[in-house]
């Protein structure tokens, strides 16, 4: 694009008074250098304030030129870098990269009192003798309810209905400098035949809750502990934790809020919240 004759990269104006320049095209890097001094003139004369711009791996050959010029990385993914500059002499209000990795739990019962529980093939838990839960990450995208269902069934191949989220702890620098917060949520199991992944998995059974509660790790960890007898307590019809309502946000999408059932279930007619 041309400003007053001089050329200067394409850019899209965000709702921040900001511009977002998304490199598309192979470019010289002295030639990108020229045209990236030349937008920062006339995007400072415009009284723009933050500058994105994301650069796909293949056009790597121009993060030394955007860095140079004054430019901070902001976040990576597979296939991009985003860099970003703060233009004017105020606070700097660009938005932090994500601070959390979000995790998930399962405790998934069956009709006998039994909970299934797994040994990790790999991580701090290998060779320990730990029985733990079936733990992993929600991908981008993936709702909690979903990524529970899903990585049990990828762990011991049982199948799950969701019912509801027990509990959630956070806890900081965790992975990368990054928090991490974990639902743990309750499975109900719709199968029982474990199909074990040999790739993560070292061992998965099912066993009677109250021997997952005594393990000695469980007694000398009070994290573990303490969710242990949450699970036992829902179990023994003394707790009630967050149920999934199908909601949508302002823009459409579709969302969940979870909320307890036990004391709000009476707000909410199912005829009025669709999927």
């Amino acid at each position: 694009m041309e400003d007053g004759g001089i050329s200067l990269l394409n850019a899209k104006e965000d709702r921040y008074e900001g511009v977002i320049v998304n490199v598309e095209e192979p470019m010289d890097s002295m030639a990108f250098a020229s045209l990236l001094q030349s937008s920062m003139t006339s995007w400072q004369e415009r009284g723009k304030k933050g500058v994105w711009i994301k650069l796909p791996i293949e056009h790597a050959n121009l993060v030394e030129t955007v860095v140079k010029a004054g430019f901070r990385y902001h976040h990576a993914e597979a296939d991009y870098l985003m860099l970003v500059h703060w233009i004017p002499n105020t606070a700097d209000t660009i938005p932090a990269n994500a601070s959390h990795r979000v995790g998930i739990g399962a405790f998934v019962m069956n009709d006998k009192r039994e909970v299934l529980v797994v040994q990790e093939g790999s991580g701090i838990f290998k060779g320990t003798g730990v029985w733990k839960l079936p733990t992993g990450t929600v991908e981008e995208g993936e709702d909690i309810c979903d990524a529970t269902v899903r990585e049990v069934k990828e762990e011991t191949g049982i199948e799950t209905e969701f019912v509801e989220v027990l509990a959630f702890r956070q806890s900081h620098k965790s992975f990368f400098r990054k928090s991490d917060i974990m639902f743990v949520c309750l499975l109900q199991a719709r199968s029982f035949d474990i199909q074990m992944q040999n790739s993560e998995i070292a061992a998965a059974k099912w066993m009677p809750v109250e021997d997952y509660a005594a393990q000695p790790f469980v007694k000398q960890n009070s994290g573990f502990d303490s969710l242990a007898k949450i699970c036992v307590e829902k179990l023994n019809g003394n707790y009630t934790g967050f149920t999934h309502l199908p909601t949508s946000s302002s823009s459409g999408k579709k969302t969940y809020l979870y909320y307890n059932k036990h004391h709000a279930g009476h707000l909410f007619d199912s005829n009025d919240h669709q999927a």
